[in-house]
Order: C-alpha cells, then sequence, then structure tokens
C-alpha cells in the first residue's frame, strides 16, 4: 500500500483508532498488551485480505509457485511494491527494472521510518531492526497513533513492544497466509477482479488516510501524487506513473516541511 507521508504524521486529534488506549504503562502484561495489538488490527486485515488474494493470483498467472509467492511476501513484506514486482514481471524477468522500480516505491518508508525514529531510541538495535522489518503502511499508522498517545500519557517517547508485535505478527502472518492461498485457488477462481476483491486496497487506504489527517496542507502531497500518477499512466507506456507520482508526492511533502519549519521558526 502507498501513502505520502509526513515525518511528524500520527492520528490527529480525536480520531479513535480501535485498540488504543491513551492510559496504557507499565502495569499492563505483555499479553494483555499484544492482545490488545491482535484486536487493534483485526479490523484492517479483514480488508487486507481479499487484496491478499489478488496479488496471490495475479503471481500464480505469471508463473510463480506457492513456495516462490511465500518468500517474497515474507522476504519482503510491502505489498505496494509487490503489486508492482508482479506488474512487471517477465520471463525472463528485468531484474534492474523491477528492483529500481520497488525501491521508488518504498521510498515513503524512508519518512515513516523517520516519523517513528524518536519512539524507537530506547530499544536494543535489533528490537528496532525488526520493529522496522515489519512496519508496513497499516502497523505504521496504528503504531504511530499508538505511541501518541503513550507519549501524551507519560511525557516520554516510546512503543508498546508487545502491542506492536501484536499488530505485527497478525498482519505478517495474515499476508503471507492469505497470498500463498491466492496463489493456490486463484487459476480456480479465476480473474479475482471479476469478485471486486481489488477494491479492498482502495478501502484500506482510505481508513489509513482518515487516520492520518492533519489538515489540508498535509494532505496535499496525496492528491498532487495521484494526479501525476494518473497522467504519466495515460501519456507514458510501461509503468512510469509509479515513480512519477511516489517522486511527486515526496517532493510535495518535503516543500510543505520545509515551509512549516520555516513559520515554526522564531
Amino acid at each position: 500500500m502507498t501513502a505520502t507521508v509526513h515525518p511528524d504524521d500520527a492520528a490527529p486529534e480525536g480520531v479513535v483508532i480501535k485498540g488504543a488506549a491513551p492510559d496504557e504503562g507499565p502495569g499492563r502484561s505483555v499479553s494483555t498488551e499484544f492482545r490488545r495489538g491482535l484486536a487493534a488490527m483485526m479490523p484492517i486485515l479483514l480488508g487486507v485480505a481479499p487484496f491478499a488474494l489478488v496479488l496471490g493470483s495475479q503471481a500464480a498467472m505469471k508463473g510463480l509457485s506457492p513456495l516462490e509467492v511465500a518468500l517474497m511476501c515474507g522476504l519482503n513484506f510491502a505489498g505496494g511494491s509487490e503489486f508492482v514486482a508482479i506488474e512487471l514481471w517477465r520471463s525472463p524477468p528485468q531484474i534492474a527494472l523491477i528492483a529500481g522500480m520497488t525501491l521508488l516505491v518504498n521510498c515513503r518508508h524512508l519518512l515513516m521510518g523517520a516519523a517513528f525514529a524518536r519512539h524507537l531510541r530506547s530499544l536494543r538495535p535489533w528490537q528496532a531492526a525488526l520493529v522496522l522489518f515489519v512496519m508496513a503502511d497499516e502497523t505504521w499508522a496504528l503504531g504511530m497513533d499508538d505511541a501518541r498517545r503513550r507519549m501524551a500519557a507519560t511525557g516520554r517517547p516510546g512503543i508498546s513492544l508487545p502491542y506492536y508485535a501484536g499488530l505485527a505478527v497478525s498482519l505478517y502472518v495474515a499476508w503471507v497466509a492469505v497470498t500463498v492461498a491466492g496463489a493456490v485457488v486463484g487459476p480456480v477462481l479465476g480473474d479475482p477482479h471479476a469478485y471486486g476483491f481489488d477494491m479492498a486496497f482502495t478501502a484500506v487506504f482510505l481508513v489509513l488516510v482518515r487516520g492520518m489527517w492533519k489538515g489540508w496542507r498535509r494532505a496535499l502531497p496525496w492528491p498532487v501524487s495521484l494526479g501525476v500518477a494518473a497522467v504519466t499512466h495515460l501519456l507514458v507506456p510501461g509503468a512510469w506513473y509509479v515513480p512519477a507520482g511516489t517522486l511527486a508526492g515526496l517532493a510535495v511533502a518535503y516543500v510543505v516541511a520545509g515551509h512549516e519549519t520555516r513559520e515554526a521558526a522564531p
């Protein structure tokens, strides 16, 4: 899933994401926090599962085996770039093109990681590495919202590792398992788009965008990215609309962040 984010983005005041509680603290047990993460992710999984099926089905139609699909999704764990890779997949595959396109799609993780950085400083390096490895749009949005609430309650940045683990484990297992299921049953079901499964991608994205809403100025990169990608798709053959939309969104986010920094300067 692809979204252009601002380094300071988190869910706005007044937006409550199920499973997030402002009063969590050291008194909560590890199992309680883990279950809280599972509960917060469950509604998202209802939307994730259909487009995981679509991805698995498309991968099978391109000739990938269920094992290859599992390895792709488990080692990469970035749905947007996986869709791009499958769309560009040919025989023999153009590895350099696929790697370049997926790198551009995943550039947003630089901004997402930057937003998360202050909440990870108390972690050991291997813990922070695991957190970032399983950082998808869904885990980032829910994790940032929870971290903001914790900081408002305690005055200190940080994340609840068991809560984040509940988010990440449930999403990771579901994504890999359902994608493999799509690779197995996809050829039997035929074109998954006929069932409207691809609409789930848009639905989940809209939910996450609402959770990250910080006003029209912060939202400006989204329509710009969409518009540039749409125009490029119409005018330029191939998958160049992917990097075009991504780079346009990142450029606008950079300009907006710089403008806000100058406004905040004394």
